[in-house]
């Protein structure tokens, strides 16, 4: 995930960019989009979408709800209505980094 937070320097991403950040289909980003009120894109001229930093955040969020913690789209919903959205940002930054730890790990245990 540390590339994640490289490309979160950028103002704006594509949807191209959103779905490969999160390893998943741009129909999904799309379907986020329509079921989520707190993800805004902007659209450019040509009407392509343009993600900010705070809907990757969200995006984040929503991820971890959904495909980590298995809740259902509405339970997500209410979670990021009724829940503590700081407090929830922290623990899904603290699972990033404790992932990105592993993979170090687990990269150095195979070149012993």
């Amino acid at each position: 995930m540390a590339l994640l937070e490289k490309e979160t320097e950028k103002l704006f991403y594509s949807i191209g960019e959103v779905a490969e950040m999160f390893d998943v289909n741009t129909s999904l980003i799309r379907f986020w989009e329509k079921e989520f009120d707190v993800i805004t894109p902007s659209k450019n001229k040509k009407g392509n979408r343009l993600f900010t930093k705070k809907d990757i955040e969200n995006f984040k969020l929503i991820f971890h709800f959904v495909k980590e913690k298995g809740y259902t789209l509405q339970g997500a919903k209410d979670k990021l209505k009724g829940g503590n959205k700081e407090a929830d940002q922290v623990k899904v930054e603290v699972i990033d980094k404790l992932k990105d730890i592993k993979a170090q790990l687990l990269k150095m245990k195979d070149s012993l």
